[in-house]
């Protein structure tokens, strides 16, 4: 797990960054400027187990590759989850909490994960932990209105212009975050290279 020291704002951006690519890397510089963050930690997922693990590259290639992609500074690359054997975002947010007393964290995801994001394991515990900042993606801008969790904490959300001190604020506490969007997808990616 990377050090935070106390008071600094960090963004966690979860995935299976199977393969990371320019709009994971988007989305990280999106959350560095607009959440005003100190850090923000890269989190290279063992696996999603929402999703097929049969494609899934090995750890060490993705975390190579995410090393690779996150060019900027403030960007701490981990995959401290597969080393503390954490399979579930809950779990890993929990360990997150638990050793960084007087670190303010928001958790970061793209709009496209909202969509689902009622099927996470223990997912009102999730928002219930730290704030949230969902990133604009391609095709997911008005979804993500009509999203369960969207639904269920509509009375949390945070109006855009207070992104920056959304890291300071307490949970549940999420906004919208609108700015350019990259159209690349992992898994197009990855169909394109089988071919």
């Amino acid at each position: 797990m990377p050090h935070a020291e106390k008071g600094l704002a960090v963004g966690l951006f979860g995935g299976s960054f199977n393969p990371p690519h320019a709009g994971h890397a988007l989305v990280a510089e999106i959350a560095l400027r607009r959440l005003a963050l100190d850090q923000l930690w890269w989190m290279v997922t063992p696996g999603n187990p929402l999703k097929n693990t049969g494609e899934l590259a090995p750890l060490s290639e993705r975390l190579q590759l995410s090393e690779q992609i996150a060019k900027n500074p403030k960007i701490k690359v981990t995959a401290f989850e597969a080393a503390h054997h954490v399979r579930y975002t809950a779990d890993a947010l929990a360990l997150v909490k638990a050793r960084n007393p007087g670190v303010d964290f928001v958790w970061i995801m793209g709009a496209d994960s909202l969509r689902d994001f009622h099927r996470w394991q223990r997912w009102r515990e999730i928002v219930m932990t730290f704030p949230i900042a969902v990133i604009d993606r391609p095709g997911a801008t008005l979804s993500f209105l009509s999203s369960v969790v969207a639904k269920t904490f509509d009375y949390a959300r945070v109006d855009e212009g207070d992104a920056p001190r959304l890291a300071r604020m307490k949970a549940p506490a999420w906004t919208f975050i609108h700015g350019p969007r990259s159209s690349l997808s992992s898994s197009a990616i990855r169909k394109l290279a089988k071919g």
